[in-house]
């Protein structure tokens, strides 16, 4: 939580031409939909929708951008405290965007998962899900995750109580049974992204973000655009990433 004498610190807009990192794992903590149409005096479920569009602005972008994998919070296991009609609008803006965006993910090289608890869900919704993965299984342009009823502390608990099951006790068998449990796989993230003005994971990507770089931002994700997805993308590459050993040692 911000103190009242902080800032988010605000990322630069990157310039149009740059050698980018390849084959990034970014992730989005995409926060703000609400708060943004209160601010405009429109219903949170406004928001919501606006928040959609960003997602195809985004998707469209981030391939060019040397990203290979993107993972975006869509609904929180947490959310199903909020009021039952704003859940739903949002479980219905999901099956709208499956319905809608799968041909152009198709078209594009996306592939597209769900992450995240799936019995919660409507039948429908379920079935749009398993449709849109099987339709967009061959895309190898971008790797599109979304987390839908998602906890990460609920995926590392029930990769767990697998995990004694497995002959190879290691970090990385446990990263595999991680990712059975997910569906969607599970690769470590590069750079998590968060709008909307808060510093806090809330719940995501706990065991994939060990060492990821973090960038949080005020705006809102209506909001967000390519030009501030370009702007984090470059910030990351500025960082040096020693992942706990010295920089020499990293350089050889």
């Amino acid at each position: 939580m911000l103190m009242p004498h902080q800032t988010v610190r605000q990322i630069p807009i990157a310039q149009p031409t740059v050698d980018y990192t390849p084959r990034l794992h970014v992730a989005i903590i995409s926060d703000g939909n609400g708060r943004w149409a209160t601010s405009k005096g429109l219903p949170r479920s406004a928001g919501h929708r606006a928040g959609a569009e960003t997602v195809r602005r985004v998707v469209t972008a981030a391939p060019r951008m040397g990203i290979h994998t993107l993972t975006l919070f869509a609904l929180s296991s947490a959310n199903w405290k909020r009021p039952d009609v704003e859940v739903q609008g949002i479980l219905r803006l999901l099956h709208e965007y499956l319905l809608t965006e799968t041909t152009h993910c198709i078209d594009e090289g996306v592939r597209l998962s769900i992450i995240g608890r799936r019995d919660r869900l409507p039948a429908t919704l379920r079935q749009a899900v398993a449709d849109s993965e099987a339709a967009t299984a061959r895309g190898t342009r971008l790797h599109l995750r979304l987390a839908v009823d998602y906890s990460a502390r609920e995926a590392i608990y029930h990769a767990a109580c697998r995990f004694y099951k497995v002959t190879e006790l290691s970090p990385e068998s446990f990263s595999t049974v991680l990712a059975e449990v997910l569906r969607g796989g599970s690769t470590e993230v590069d750079l998590l992204i968060r709008t909307g003005g808060e510093q806090r994971l809330s719940d995501f990507l706990l065991w994939e973000c060990a060492f990821a770089e973090f960038v949080f931002l005020q705006k809102r994700w209506p909001d967000f655009t390519a030009e501030d997805l370009e702007a984090a993308v470059m910030e990351f590459n500025r960082r040096e990433r020693t992942r706990g050993a010295l920089p020499d040692a990293i350089a050889g």
